[in-house]
């Protein structure tokens, strides 16, 4: 699986960004978004999956991030997005598309990786 990252870019405090995913049968994992700021470790910021027993979404949010970014896919277009709000400087670091196989996502679980997308926030 291939996963192409779109999006992002530099914003003021309290702006917004979106980062897109793409990629094909993105249906058949769980898809996440991870971030990486300088010094620091990778972490998962938020996550989807489809519900085996609906059409509905799965999704989960770290704590950081709960209430500003929403995540969303449209499985038409292959495609996995994460809308960034109320953004911070402390969300400056590279955005990474992750698909697994397993959930919830966690790092060590990951199967493929996007290149990643630069988000900055600064004044």
């Amino acid at each position: 699986v291939q996963l192409v990252e779109s999006g992002g870019g530099a914003v003021q405090p309290g702006g917004s960004l979106r980062v897109s995913c793409a990629g094909s049968n993105l249906d058949d994992y769980a898809i996440g978004w991870f971030r990486q700021a300088p010094g620091k470790e990778r972490e998962v910021v938020s996550a989807i999956r489809t519900d085996d027993y609906s059409s509905d979404y799965i999704k989960f949010y770290d704590d950081s991030v709960k209430g500003r970014f929403a995540i969303s896919a449209d499985s038409g277009k292959n495609t996995v997005s994460l809308e960034m709000n109320g953004l911070q400087p402390e969300d400056t670091a590279i955005y990474y598309c992750a698909a697994s196989a397993v959930w919830p996502l966690s790092i060590g679980h990951v199967e493929y990786w996007g290149k990643g997308t630069s988000v900055t926030v600064s004044s």
